[in-house]
């Protein structure tokens, strides 16, 4: 998606001095292909940008910074809940995070941050849950993580914090409900869930890029 996005802009992407703007899609491109907020939602694509809008990111340095963050914390969280519950939370968090950034009226926003903030708390409900040396040693560690994108939304401009909160707060949620492997094994309906939740994200993706060429091209 981070591809086609820089493919939909209307000049070549440049170089520039604000590291947050390298290799970057124009606004345009990113609201073609799904980005929601109450701009997107309430008056060009509708609902289904609550899932496009995480496989969307704003520049090099976006998409690198949430592949690290992901790869960090969502081994973590596969080892501890499943492959499948992880990726229920990861995809849930997303859609929970931004319908919480929407209901704030935040008014244009992409990137996985509110997914993997998901994974974020629910990590902080298995190291607090769990206890003990190792439960708290998750929980100081992840806890660090959670600091930090805190403190990065207050310095820089622009950063979704709604998305962020509401991420760790689904995430926990999600966790809570859904158990993590020490207490109940993962089963069928688990891998019924994710299944679904990988469906209704290509369905949308396809959509998502169907409807931006759709619009790229006639608009």
């Amino acid at each position: 998606m981070y591809i086609i996005s820089l493919l939909f802009n209307s000049r070549l992407p440049g170089l520039s001095f604000n590291p947050f703007y390298i290799l970057s899609p124009e606004n345009r491109s990113l609201l073609f292909l799904g980005a929601t907020g109450t701009v997107p939602v309430n008056n060009v694509h509708g609902w289904w940008t609550l899932v496009s809008a995480n496989y969307l990111h704003g520049g090099i340095l976006h998409i690198l910074f949430n592949m690290f963050a992901f790869r960090q914390i969502a081994l973590l969280v596969s080892r501890e809940y499943g492959v499948y519950r992880m990726f229920i939370i990861y995809a849930l968090s997303g859609i929970i995070g931004f319908r919480i950034s929407y209901l704030a009226g935040v008014t244009f926003t992409i990137g996985a941050s509110a997914a993997i903030c998901g994974l974020i708390g629910a990590a902080l409900y298995y190291g607090k849950s769990r206890g003990g040396a190792y439960g708290q040693a998750i929980y100081r560690q992840i806890g660090g993580w959670a600091l930090g994108i805190m403190l990065f939304g207050f310095v820089v401009p622009g950063i979704n914090n709604w998305g962020h909160g509401g991420g760790i707060f689904a995430g926990a949620i999600l966790g809570f409900f859904m158990g993590y492997n020490e207490r109940t094994k993962e089963g069928l309906l688990h891998k019924i869930l994710a299944g679904t939740c990988a469906i209704i994200t290509v369905i949308v993706l396809c959509w998502a890029i169907g409807s931006g060429f759709f619009y790229r091209f006639t608009v």
